[in-house]
């Protein structure tokens, strides 16, 4: 025998809730007390029980959809031992007393919670239980892709909290495989269909980098803040300094001031020079200064380090660029001078653009980005004069640095190159 499984009435002033929750499929059979679906208004979460033991033939809803009063749910075929009893109607058991307006949720999360990643928590559904929880906590355990049931609750009566599924995630994530969650899964398509093609193979480093990039961008909260330097001045001095470099062995470009100014921001901004360590709880401040140098190769992006720039000169400086930079692009670069840098600068300016955001390099957790200087009218409290612009940028790891911090820092550096003497 079929029967309709019918929504019950909802109650005075609900017109329409949304289906948050099916727990059944076509061919599951249920028995009396089991939950077919929760429902969900703005303050409420109701779950609709069986009232008849049988299996399901059909479901007429779809999770998400608005359902209403006297909606068919599902139909189910009566056992042979229901059949001879009369059918009685379902029932919605409240999970959650009407909220007046001005109250909140009891409890939510820290502002300085993590955000979890997004990634489907798989699980059996089987011998599911009944789960207390709030509709946001509903709806935030489907974001997740989190089983309800799974999850073991904190609140009054054992009702799951936010937290509870935030602690169960976590757990859950802590003992999946390194790099799991990084891994790029890239659609196979023919792109022949549309025309000829030719597959290059990225190299060794290209595919490491994108796999490092991958991982810092999925894992760091990154923000970029940008500023300019008048380096008018500062031009003219290395214009003037660039044949006694010359005779050192040095090529003095902009990049060696650059990196002075740096060095003296990351002395005066600890913290800029410091990395999380593995619990994430503690900043490990590092009390010497050593410069990753981007530097762009054939077979893609190499940063060789340069240690101790604090202690060294401009000129000494740009003697080391020529001769680091050269072993890179020649393959000659050793890997121990590609490790223990504390920050990263990747200047794009002899190349063209008016800003960028780099990604930062873990475990630093900042990096400064260079683009291209140009003129611009400056206004001086009575005329606009042509002045030399340097445009540069700062991302920085969220976790550790704030706005405020970074934009000062940027301001140092932006006074520190446009004093000469302070070089």
């Amino acid at each position: 025998m079929n029967k309709e499984i019918i929504i019950p009435d909802l109650g005075e002033g609900i017109d329409s809730v949304e289906v948050g929750e099916i727990n059944v499929k076509p061919g599951d059979h249920v028995d009396v007390g089991d939950i077919l679906v929760v429902l969900e208004s703005d303050k409420a979460s109701m779950e609709i029980e069986v009232e008849s033991a049988g299996t399901i033939k059909e479901i007429r809803v779809t999770t998400g959809a608005a359902v209403s009063a006297n909606s068919v749910l599902a139909v189910i075929v009566l056992d042979k031992a229901e059949e001879a009893a009369p059918v009685a109607q379902p029932v919605a058991k409240k999970e959650v007393e009407k909220i007046p307006e001005q109250k909140v949720e009891p409890v939510k999360a820290p502002a300085t919670e993590e955000e979890l990643p997004k990634a489907p928590i798989e699980a059996p559904r089987t011998n599911r239980r009944l789960v207390g929880a709030s509709p946001s906590v509903r709806r935030f355990a489907r974001e997740l892709g989190c089983d309800l049931s799974l999850v073991a609750g904190t609140g009054p009566k054992g009702r799951v909290l936010k937290e509870d599924i935030q602690s169960y995630v976590k757990s859950r994530l802590a003992g999946m495989p390194t790099g799991s969650l990084a891994k790029l899964v890239q659609p196979e398509i023919d792109f022949s269909q549309w025309g000829e093609i030719e597959k290059v193979r990225l190299s060794k480093i290209r595919r490491a980098t994108a796999k490092n990039l991958q991982n810092a961008w999925q894992n760091i909260p990154h923000v970029t803040q940008n500023d300019e330097v008048d380096i008018t001045n500062l031009e003219a001095f290395r214009k003037a300094s660039k044949e006694a470099a010359a005779k050192e062995g040095g090529k003095l470009s902009i990049l060696p001031f650059i990196m002075k100014a740096v060095a003296e921001a990351l002395k005066a901004f600890p913290d800029f020079n410091a990395s999380l360590d593995a619990s994430g709880e503690n900043l490990v401040h590092k009390k010497y200064i050593h410069l990753g140098i981007a530097v762009d190769t054939e077979a893609g992006l190499v940063v060789p380090v340069i240690r101790d720039v604090d202690q060294k000169g401009v000129i000494e400086l740009s003697k080391e660029l020529v001769d680091i930079s050269m072993r890179t692009r020649d393959r000659k670069i050793k890997p121990a001078e590609l490790m223990g840098a504390t920050f990263t600068i990747s200047s794009l300016g002899g190349i063209s653009g008016t800003g960028f955001s780099p990604i930062v390099n873990p475990p630093q957790v900042a990096i400064m980005g260079v683009s291209r200087s140009k003129i611009k009218p400056e206004y001086d409290g009575s005329e606009f004069i042509p002045r030399l612009m340097l445009p540069f940028s700062l991302s920085y790891d969220h976790r550790v640095i704030d706005g405020a911090s970074a934009a000062r820092f940027t301001k140092f550096i932006a006074e520190t190159l446009a004093a000469i003497k302070n070089l």
